[in-house]
């Protein structure tokens, strides 16, 4: 399994409707950051630039671009993660992640969770030859595992959030996408939400 996130400078609208864009192959799940163009909300993308892309590049070691980039990085699978959210409720949605098994004892703590309100959108969809899973919010808990436990206490590797939805969102295309990662930067583990339509 591997990630592979796609970085757009909100001033390049070119950018979003490139033919040659990086797309997920098979085991693989992308994510789409637009980041803060320079243009501020004259950008042709501002309206969904979120901060949040420059603190992942931030996390990568990358710096920002004047178009595009795209980083793959490789998923070790050595924990188990479950993500999961509810309905949208006046502006907010229910989201949660929980590392259901834990990683080889001497995976360096803390650990990074990060965990991804993406809106799915189809391909054709505003011009864009590809799908893509648009970040719209994102939620960041540090997990410690270097903590001293009592012998009546138990390690609670879960979280359980509201988030925002921003404007322009279309809550039906909502989902998570969550990973977590090691003091050293190795991704152990990562999951996303698949929600089937109602009938």
């Amino acid at each position: 399994m591997a990630l592979v996130e796609r970085f757009i400078n909100a001033d390049c609208r070119d950018c979003w409707i490139d033919a040659s864009t990086a797309r997920a192959r098979r085991g693989e799940v992308a994510l789409d950051w637009v980041l803060p163009g320079s243009q501020g909300e004259d950008a042709p993308l501002s309206a969904v630039a979120s901060r949040d892309g420059l603190k992942r590049l931030e996390a990568l070691g990358l710096a920002p671009q004047a178009g595009s980039s795209s980083q793959t990085t490789a998923v070790a699978v050595q924990g188990r993660l479950r993500v999961a959210h509810g309905l949208p409720v006046s502006g907010y949605i229910g989201a949660s992640v929980e590392l259901k098994r834990l990683p080889p004892a001497g995976t360096p703590a803390p650990w990074t969770v990060w965990l991804a309100l993406v809106e799915t959108i189809p391909a054709g969809t505003e011009g864009s030859p590809v799908p893509r899973n648009l970040v719209r919010n994102l939620l960041q808990p540090l997990w410690d595992g270097r903590k001293q436990l009592s012998k009546d206490e138990r390690p609670s590797w879960l979280e359980s959030r509201s988030m925002d939805i921003p404007a322009g969102t279309d809550p039906s295309r909502l989902r998570v996408v969550g990973w977590v990662q090691d003091a050293g930067g190795r991704v152990f583990a990562a999951a996303q939400s698949r929600c089937v339509p109602p009938r």
